[in-house]
């Protein structure tokens, strides 16, 4: 598993975007910016819809204030799904949505997860990270399906 003062690793997330899907690497969502990442198991799901994202959603100006330059959302769910759901949840161009439909970056950072008892496949675990300049500052993990410290107001509390 990633922890901090490691790099993230090099990988193609698709980006919903107003003109369609656009191809992004690691670093041109990363380099030379402090990034605010949460990762959810899946877009449109009872938690993630009602409390983790709206978490962010609420707090981008004190991710701002604390000099967060980007906030992010993966999943392991297509381009189609991001871009609906931010659209869902009105955070469309205020939230970067960041697809990882195979799941790459979630099993690179050794953050996947097997929800096939819950019929959904490989996804992803629920985390929250401050990445600065591609390297992880803070990671903080779910255990048991808890939602607590990957929540906007728990990172905040983190950043200085």
């Amino acid at each position: 598993m990633i922890k901090i003062g490691d790099a993230l690793p090099d990988v193609q997330f698709n980006v919903p975007g107003p003109e369609g899907m656009k191809p992004l690497r690691t670093a041109d969502v990363f380099a030379g910016k402090t990034v605010a990442l949460f990762a959810v198991p899946g877009a449109f799901t009872p938690t993630c819809s009602a409390r983790h994202l709206p978490s962010f959603r609420d707090h981008l100006a004190d991710f701002k204030a604390k000099g967060v330059d980007v906030v992010a959302c993966t999943a392991v769910n297509d381009h189609f799904v991001m871009g609906a759901w931010a659209k869902d949840q009105n955070v469309f161009g205020e939230i970067v949505m960041l697809a990882d439909g195979s799941g790459e970056f979630a099993r690179a950072v050794g953050l996947d997860a097997d929800f096939s008892k819950f019929g959904m496949g490989p996804r992803s675990k629920r985390y929250s990270m401050i990445v600065k300049d591609g390297v992880v500052s803070q990671v903080n993990v779910e255990e048991g399906g808890e939602y607590k410290v990957s929540s906007a107001e728990y990172l905040l509390g983190q950043l200085s």
